[in-house]
């Protein structure tokens, strides 16, 4: 029995091609069916509703019967309600709360988690398995049942704080009044987010080759000198991918605002661009409104991650040459 004759040789002696094995068939399809039901799931949660966030963006409530009860209906009004929400002085105050609430939380929940990883991957560290588990128990606590829990501690009626501060004739604490209430808010993402970065951090340092720390000890550095010059570079890109989740944190905080508002008067209802969004969406039922200000929103997150990314990028890469 004669082997099959190749391709080439098909095509010297002006033969046709031989049609395709089922094999082939088999291997042509695979992929695909492979990657079907991620393709349906990606296109039936994100690209539909963004989407149809994007189309409901260009529409607007007019009202389209001029009688005397007349009827408010959606017409297309193309980047109208861009220009409008770009230029309402309110949704811009709400990013300079957000950056005043992130210049406090982000740095001190990235801190925290660095040291305590450190800490934990110290080799004379003690009980590594329960601090562990005890810091970062808070993260598994929900933001809203959080808020709620530090707002009863932060109100004069019910802070165990303000209680003792009383005792000594020190007057209440005012956690809730003026601009502490960017410190009591920025409290609450720090103690619920320092665990799950500590996590990230610590799984990043016992990557690290033990070696390098024991020539390290050999050549004379202290623990300190260890940790700064040798941990901390090697985990910078476990840093700058929890840095990433602090900034997108902080750019979609809503539940810690909404649950503290109704304890104080510091707080309205566009405090921050995310409740300004539930305003338009829910209280004032102008959806257009809400979904162009949550795309702006959207592709500002966007542009800053970029931006992040690209900056540690150089300062990554040649830190790790």
């Amino acid at each position: 029995m004669t082997p099959a004759a190749t391709v080439e040789e098909r095509a010297t002696r002006g033969e046709p091609a031989a049609p395709p094995s089922p094999v082939r068939h088999r291997k042509t399809f695979a992929p695909l069916v492979l990657l079907a039901p991620a393709l349906a799931l990606f296109i039936a949660f994100m690209a539909i509703p963004i989407g149809y966030a994007l189309w409901l963006s260009a529409q607007g409530l007019r009202i389209k019967d001029e009688g005397i009860f007349g009827i408010r209906g959606e017409v297309f009004v193309g980047f109208a309600n861009y220009r409008q929400i770009l230029s309402d002085g309110e949704f811009w105050a709400g990013f300079l709360r957000l950056a005043a609430y992130g210049l406090i939380a982000v740095p001190l929940t990235l801190g925290l988690a660095l040291l305590f990883a450190l800490l934990i991957d110290h080799g004379s560290a003690r009980f590594k398995r329960f601090s562990r588990t005890a810091i970062f128990l808070p993260y598994a606590i929900p933001a809203v049942v959080a808020s709620l829990m530090w707002g009863f501690m932060y109100l004069p009626s019910t802070s165990p704080f303000s209680h003792l501060t009383e005792a000594w004739g020190l007057g209440t604490i005012p956690f809730l009044d003026g601009n502490a209430i960017y410190p009591s808010m920025a409290n609450i993402a720090i103690w619920g987010g320092v665990g799950f970065n500590m996590i990230i951090i610590y799984t990043s340092l016992r990557g690290i080759p033990a070696e390098l720390c024991d020539a390290a000890r050999i050549d004379g550095c202290t623990e300190w000198q260890i940790a700064w010059r040798i941990k901390v570079p090697l985990v910078a890109p476990a840093l700058v991918l929890t840095g990433l989740f602090a900034l997108i944190g902080t750019l979609q905080v809503y539940g810690e605002p909404t649950m503290l508002a109704p304890m104080t008067t510091e707080i309205s209802q566009t405090w921050v661009p995310l409740m300004q969004i539930y305003r338009d969406g829910f209280i004032r039922d102008d959806l257009p409104m809400a979904a162009a200000g949550s795309v702006i929103l959207a592709v500002g997150t966007l542009v800053v991650s970029l931006i992040l990314l690209k900056a540690t990028q150089r300062r990554t890469s040649g830190g790790m040459r």
